[in-house]
Protein backbone atom coordinates (compact mmCIF):
# COMPACT_ATOMS: atom_id res chain seq x y z
CA UNK A 1 0.00 0.00 0.00
CA UNK A 2 1.60 3.48 -0.99
CA UNK A 3 1.54 6.99 -0.02
CA UNK A 4 -1.22 7.45 -2.27
CA UNK A 5 -3.60 4.82 -1.57
CA UNK A 6 -3.36 5.84 2.11
CA UNK A 7 -3.82 9.47 1.09
CA UNK A 8 -6.79 7.88 -1.07
CA UNK A 9 -8.07 6.39 2.01
CA UNK A 10 -8.20 9.19 4.42
CA UNK A 11 -9.93 11.50 1.92
CA UNK A 12 -12.78 8.81 1.21
CA UNK A 13 -12.43 8.43 5.24
CA UNK A 14 -13.37 12.30 5.36
CA UNK A 15 -15.72 12.51 2.79
CA UNK A 16 -18.02 9.81 4.92
CA UNK A 17 -17.23 11.26 7.89
CA UNK A 18 -18.81 14.60 6.43
CA UNK A 19 -21.91 12.90 4.95
CA UNK A 20 -22.41 10.81 8.00
CA UNK A 21 -21.95 14.02 10.76
CA UNK A 22 -22.53 17.16 8.27
CA UNK A 23 -26.66 16.94 8.32
CA UNK A 24 -27.39 16.99 11.91
CA UNK A 25 -24.81 19.27 12.92
CA UNK A 26 -25.79 22.15 10.39
CA UNK A 27 -29.87 21.53 11.29
CA UNK A 28 -28.27 21.90 15.07
CA UNK A 29 -26.31 25.31 14.21
CA UNK A 30 -29.59 26.60 12.15
CA UNK A 31 -31.88 25.82 14.92
CA UNK A 32 -29.53 27.28 17.62
CA UNK A 33 -29.12 30.19 15.89
CA UNK A 34 -32.46 30.55 15.26
CA UNK A 35 -33.50 30.21 19.26
CA UNK A 36 -30.58 32.40 19.93
CA UNK A 37 -31.95 35.23 18.10
CA UNK A 38 -35.62 34.30 19.56
CA UNK A 39 -33.86 34.61 23.06
CA UNK A 40 -32.61 37.85 22.40
CA UNK A 41 -35.64 38.98 21.29
CA UNK A 42 -37.74 38.14 23.76
CA UNK A 43 -35.12 38.31 26.45
CA UNK A 44 -36.23 34.81 27.54
CA UNK A 45 -33.12 33.04 29.33
CA UNK A 46 -34.19 29.73 29.61
CA UNK A 47 -31.68 26.70 28.93
CA UNK A 48 -34.80 24.14 28.11
CA UNK A 49 -35.67 26.24 25.63
CA UNK A 50 -32.87 26.24 23.63
CA UNK A 51 -32.23 22.52 24.01
CA UNK A 52 -35.35 20.89 23.56
CA UNK A 53 -36.17 22.37 19.70
CA UNK A 54 -32.40 21.05 19.03
CA UNK A 55 -33.20 17.61 20.20
CA UNK A 56 -36.16 17.51 18.30
CA UNK A 57 -34.67 18.56 14.95
CA UNK A 58 -31.64 16.26 15.04
CA UNK A 59 -33.93 13.39 15.98
CA UNK A 60 -35.81 14.17 12.55
CA UNK A 61 -32.88 14.80 10.72
CA UNK A 62 -31.49 11.64 11.71
CA UNK A 63 -34.93 9.64 10.69
CA UNK A 64 -34.87 11.09 7.22
CA UNK A 65 -31.49 10.76 6.59
CA UNK A 66 -30.84 7.16 8.65
CA UNK A 67 -31.18 5.46 4.84
CA UNK A 68 -28.44 7.56 3.24
CA UNK A 69 -26.49 7.44 5.76
CA UNK A 70 -26.56 3.76 6.18
CA UNK A 71 -26.00 3.08 2.33
CA UNK A 72 -22.66 5.67 2.57
CA UNK A 73 -21.43 3.79 5.71
CA UNK A 74 -22.28 0.51 4.18
CA UNK A 75 -20.46 1.59 0.74
CA UNK A 76 -17.41 2.61 1.94
CA UNK A 77 -17.24 -0.47 4.80
CA UNK A 78 -17.03 -2.68 1.14
CA UNK A 79 -15.00 -0.62 -0.16
CA UNK A 80 -12.51 -0.92 2.53
CA UNK A 81 -12.50 -4.33 2.94
CA UNK A 82 -12.13 -5.04 -0.35
CA UNK A 83 -9.52 -3.08 -0.77
CA UNK A 84 -8.00 -4.93 2.40
CA UNK A 85 -8.41 -8.13 0.27
CA UNK A 86 -6.67 -6.37 -2.43
CA UNK A 87 -3.81 -5.68 -0.68
CA UNK A 88 -3.82 -9.18 1.43
CA UNK A 89 -3.54 -10.88 -2.11
CA UNK A 90 -0.48 -8.87 -3.28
Amino acid sequence: MGEGDVGAALHATMIVVLKMGGPALLSALAVGVFMSLVQAITQVNEATLAFVPKVVVIVGVLALTGPFMLATLSDYTHGLFDQMIAIGGQ
